[in-house]
């Protein structure tokens, strides 16, 4: 099933053009890794992909479903892109909890469950504007995947991450991928790419390349 198409996707910011006439197909299941230098076009299409962007000209399908003004986002998404912001005044539990208010679909046992995934404890009172660059980064990984989405968007998601941090995020996103999860990733070191995706697009000036 081909979860994820775009087809002659193009969007022009300020008379720029930043994606040019994307045509990608990305099955259910798949683990996409999206290579690019800074500027190249990456982030900007995962904002496609996650709704937060509409096209100039062209058409995006999540889940055989045109993304619309009347249909924005897809309907099951985890997200991360750019920096994530959290209340810095609460602990990580509590900031999980108010944004799992949003959809109300989770109870408290999936917050402390993604949470724990990551290493964090929900216990923990510690206030986020405490936490180090790598605590913030699992902490934004965790709220990614606690409602177990259909579709998990991530940029630079191993950002700040040390060595075994890095192992700890390879090891969810087999799990998640296990579940069904279709998983698309941009980075640019490709190398972080390659701990767990198993096909790869490079983007450059806005224009991709699926590798072989």
């Amino acid at each position: 099933m081909n979860y994820v198409e775009l087809e002659n996707y193009r969007k022009e910011i300020q008379r720029n053009t930043v994606l040019n006439k994307i045509n990608m197909v990305i099955e259910q299941g798949q683990i996409v890794g999206l290579f690019g230098r800074n500027a190249s076009g990456k982030t900007m299409l995962l904002r496609a992909i996650s709704g937060l962007i509409r096209p100039t000209s062209g058409t995006i399908k999540v889940k055989g479903e045109n993304l619309t003004y009347l249909h924005p986002f897809p309907q099951s998404m985890g997200i991360i892109i750019d920096t994530v912001s959290f209340w810095p005044q609460y602990s990580a539990f509590a900031c999980l909890k108010i944004l799992a208010s949003i959809k109300n679909t989770i109870d408290d046992d999936k917050i402390r469950n993604a949470l724990q995934r990551v290493e964090l404890n929900p216990d923990d009172k510690m206030p986020v504007r405490k936490f180090s660059m790598g605590m913030r980064q699992r902490l934004a990984i965790a709220q990614a995947i606690m409602e177990e989405p259909e579709l998990l968007i991530l940029d630079e998601p191993t950002n700040s991450l040390d060595t075994q941090s890095r192992s700890i995020f390879r090891n969810i996103m087999m799990e998640e991928n296990k579940r069904g999860t279709t998983i698309i990733m941009a980075s640019h070191i490709r190398e972080d790419l390659e701990l767990c995706c198993n096909s790869f697009y490079s983007i450059e000036f806005g224009n991709i390349t699926q590798e072989k």
